[in-house]
């Protein structure tokens, strides 16, 4: 299940990143709106660039033809004063300017206008140069001043504040991260708990108290269910054991009186074979229900797997195994003496299963081979063969699907489906993990891994 966390991760990461990309596309937005401010205005068409332009090439008579036409194409017009306010010359002066100007005139429009029109001045060696634009064309500050110290720390001030900014966006993200991830966290692991089909007890006060007490809800549903299936399970079986210890019963004595007719005994020998099969299947179904509910703490103890599997070889052969299946072990020296703490009987029916299944999908016969090795911190029991092996569509089937009464007929001769998921359960039971293969050569190879300190 994908966890809440990485998704509420996700999308504020995703709005971090709207975020930043906002900034850019403003910074690239106030580019191109002001583009024509830095690259005209404060450029070579700037004013101060057109004053030393118009200043190198005036004199006390006038000006150049090109500095003309240059004041021109930007409606610039132009006076040029002397030390006493009297002009040298004029260029396009506006109607209703004065010609001469006082030391109080120009005091005043040296600071920024002259009759409503933003000038600019440049001193000479003769006098005053004085350049104005058309009236809508620039803004003056004339009222106001600032520390130099102000103007070079501004630059710093600009790049702290925005550094500051970052990174209070980044502590938000990261906290507010944190506390949803902890808010949400026991809910993500109850629901996880419930999607494996065990029971929780969730406690969450706040703003999630209600989505807890829909898992606690949903949990004691679950519960319920899980109790009155392994009831009826439990329940079904012991109604079954005693008619079915008289069929077997009865089909025995039958098979075996002498003066019933032949066809009759082998009529009664099927229905014991067939009868201990649903016995076999009943005893499966219980221990299947015993571990997927955990009904019940399943008791452990220290057990040396070695023995366990020459036990379970032994037991086997004294009860006559065909010929068509011989069986091999190999046990490494390094797992001769471990000791894993486990359940002998869940582990030796494992074991069987898998020797079974091997047995029952190769009639033609096959070599078994049960090996136990050591790895770092785990003990690797292996049960392998060299039969006809699984197809890549059966093995995925048996990794993917429950296996819960599949394969069956009106005579009980195919397994029921629930060998492996024994196998699983089992391996699962003891914090291990199973795996299934099948060589391209042919056979089968299940390799159960559990962990030792």
């Amino acid at each position: 299940m994908k966890s809440f966390g990485a998704y509420i991760s996700k999308h504020l990461a995703s709005f971090t990143g709207f975020i930043l990309a906002l900034l850019f596309i403003n910074a690239v937005i106030f580019g191109v709106t002001f583009q024509k401010t830095f690259t005209e205005d404060y450029g070579e068409d700037s004013p101060r660039v057109i004053l030393e332009m118009v200043a190198d090439n005036t004199t006390q008579t006038g000006i150049s033809e090109e500095a003309k036409q240059k004041l021109r194409r930007n409606h610039i017009w132009a006076i040029y004063l002397n030390q006493d306010g009297l002009p040298f010359w004029s260029l396009d002066l506006p109607d209703g300017l004065p010609e001469r100007y006082t030391i109080q005139d120009v005091a005043l429009f040296s600071k920024g206008y002259l009759a409503g029109y933003p000038v600019f001045v440049w001193n000479t060696d003769d006098g005053l140069l004085v350049l104005g634009y058309p009236k809508d064309s620039y803004t003056k500050l004339t009222g106001n001043y600032y520390p130099l110290q102000f103007i070079k720390k501004l630059p710093f001030f600009v790049a702290g504040m925005l550094a500051v900014d970052l990174l209070l966006l980044f502590s938000a993200y990261y906290f507010s991260k944190r506390t949803i991830i902890q808010n949400t966290g026991p809910i993500v692991a109850a629901i996880e708990t419930l999607s494996d089909g065990k029971a929780v007890s969730l406690r969450v006060s706040g703003e999630l108290s209600g989505v807890a007490d829909s898992v606690n809800k949903a949990s004691r549903i679950l519960s319920r269910q899980n109790e009155a299936r392994a009831n009826w399970i439990s329940g079904v079986s012991h109604d079954i054991r005693t008619p079915l210890s008289m069929i077997m019963g009865y089909a025995e004595r039958i098979s075996g009186d002498q003066s019933a007719s032949s066809p009759i005994k082998e009529q009664a020998e099927i229905v014991r074979k067939q009868g201990a099969k649903i016995k076999e299947l009943v005893q499966d179904l219980n221990l299947v229900s015993q571990l997927e509910y955990e009904m019940q703490p399943l008791p452990k103890e220290p057990v040396r797997l070695s023995k366990l599997i020459r036990s379970y070889v032994a037991d086997l052969l004294n009860a006559g195994v065909y010929d068509a299946y011989p069986l091999n072990i190999e046990i490494s020296p390094e797992a001769e003496t471990e000791v894993l703490e486990c359940n002998a009987r869940f582990i030796s029916r494992a074991i069987n299963n898998l020797v079974q299944n091997s047995i029952k999908h190769n009639p033609q016969g096959c070599e078994i081979r049960l090996m136990l090795e050591k790895a770092e911190d785990s003990l690797l029991l292996t049960v392998e063969d060299n039969g006809v092996g699984l197809s890549p569509e059966k093995r995925q089937e048996l990794e993917e699907k429950p296996h819960y009464m599949e394969s069956t007929d009106e005579r009980l001769d195919l397994r029921h489906g629930l060998g492996l998921l024994i196998v699983r359960q089992v391996t699962k039971a003891h914090n291990g993990t199973m795996a299934v293969t099948s060589p391209e050569g042919g056979g089968c190879k299940t390799v159960l891994s559990f962990p030792i300190k």
